[in-house]
């Protein structure tokens, strides 16, 4: 059952991923309703202290404006969980005794590299190695914690087994 759920889980973001790489960013942008949500710009005086270098750019709200901050620590953040879940489904639907970290990691950076690839064919998209650099530091984040945690609890079951 947990592994038809990681399977699932899988494959909806592999599909909301698809479904996301075909809209041009006017179709998909958060820019009008981060306005309404967010009328009077909560934190703005704190969020203009912060600049954040990406890739030999620097983002911050003097740069961008308010909105398109926001909009951008949304977006990265959504890649960086999104990919991150995605790789602990393949993970976790894999069979426990093959090297499944390795495989869960390849299939992602296949899937990250093919989402740029079909960003790159979508009017107003770009495709570039920065998101699937994104993109797989989520998926390695997370990898690694979902890896050490099932780690701990299979050496503290053994553990338990011995005691008994």
């Amino acid at each position: 059952m947990k592994k038809t759920f990681a399977l699932v889980l899988a494959i909806s973001i592999i599909g909301s991923l698809f479904i996301s790489s075909s809209q041009t960013y006017e179709q998909q942008s958060l820019i009008p309703t981060l306005e309404n949500l967010l009328p009077d710009k909560p934190f703005e005086s704190v969020l203009a202290k912060l600049s954040i270098p990406y890739w030999g750019n620097i983002i911050s709200v003097e740069e961008r404006g308010y909105y398109r901050f926001i909009e951008f620590l949304l977006r990265k953040g959504a890649h960086f969980v999104l990919f991150g879940l995605l790789a602990t489904g393949i993970y976790l639907s894999l069979p426990s005794r093959t090297p499944r970290f390795i495989i869960a990691l390849a299939i992602t950076l296949l899937i990250a590299c093919a989402d740029e690839m079909h960003q790159y064919f979508t009017g107003g998209r770009t495709a570039t190695i920065r998101d699937v650099v994104l993109n797989m530091s989520g998926a390695l984040c997370f990898l690694s914690i979902i890896h050490l945690a099932i780690r701990m609890i299979s050496r503290k079951k053994r553990t338990a087994t011995l005691k008994s």
